[in-house]
């Protein structure tokens, strides 16, 4: 199973003081020592935390998934077809908000989804779409042409007993109704250290991507242990 680590939080910390450190260049070349099997990084509108900079010398120095999270308008298709990454997840961005809050919305016009795809693809880019935990946003994400979708996490991990266990076949109904539908699988969001086994053990599931439980577990013990730590669990 593919481990995706989101490096966007290292930049975060560098941001708060328009300073030079931490890199999260160098905090990814750590990651992929400690057993990452690709870098996710979202580069917003805002450029909150990741950089153009940032994206340019990761696509130069990560020998394996690079993963770029985006809007779908066109500053960041361009981008992506110039960078040319090896994965781009779509997902749903807003100024306000502190994280992804949750999966695209595929019900309105998909135009800009479809446009987006058809281009990224055309360029050999694989496109994966952040959905929330429902069948309908699977086959919506076939009908439109993604390779992949990613299914949002945050409502399990942030629920308790029983409501966590509805959350949780929520997910594996997503991820296997991916499957019949001849897309690849993969989850995120909200996941840590304590909470993932039931994730990691759908069947049927790609990959995981996961960033600020590694990255506030890196802030005490070093990022290559961190992501070390989480690769034991996976495994």
């Amino acid at each position: 199973m593919i481990l995706g680590v989101n490096v966007d939080h290292i930049a975060t910390l560098r941001q708060a003081r328009r300073a030079f450190e931490p890199d999260p260049v160098m905090a990814a070349t750590l990651a992929v020592l400690g057993g990452a099997d690709g870098i996710t990084v979202h580069l917003r509108e805002d450029r909150r935390h990741i950089q153009d900079r940032d994206l340019r010398l990761l696509r130069e120095v990560v020998p394996m998934e690079l993963n770029l999270e985006m809007a779908a308008t066109e500053e960041m298709i361009e981008t992506a077809i110039q960078i040319r990454p090896d994965l781009v997840t779509i997902v749903p961005e807003k100024r306000e908000e502190l994280t992804t809050e949750g999966g695209l919305d595929l019900h309105g016009p998909g135009n800009k989804f479809r446009d987006a795809v058809q281009r990224l693809m055309k360029e050999g880019i694989p496109v994966s779409f952040f959905i929330g935990s429902s069948i309908v946003d699977v086959d919506v994400s076939k009908e439109i042409g993604a390779a992949m979708v990613e299914v949002h996490t945050g409502h399990y991990a942030n629920s308790r007993g029983e409501e966590q266990r509805e959350e949780l076949k929520k997910v594996m109904a997503s991820i296997e109704r991916a499957r019949l539908n001849g897309l690849y699988a993969n989850a995120g969001h909200g996941l840590t250290y304590y909470n993932i086994m039931p994730v990691a053990s759908i069947e049927g599931l790609r990959g995981l991507y996961i960033g600020h439980s590694i990255i506030s577990r890196a802030v005490l013990v070093g990022m290559e242990r961190a992501v070390r730590e989480m690769k034991e669990r996976l495994d």
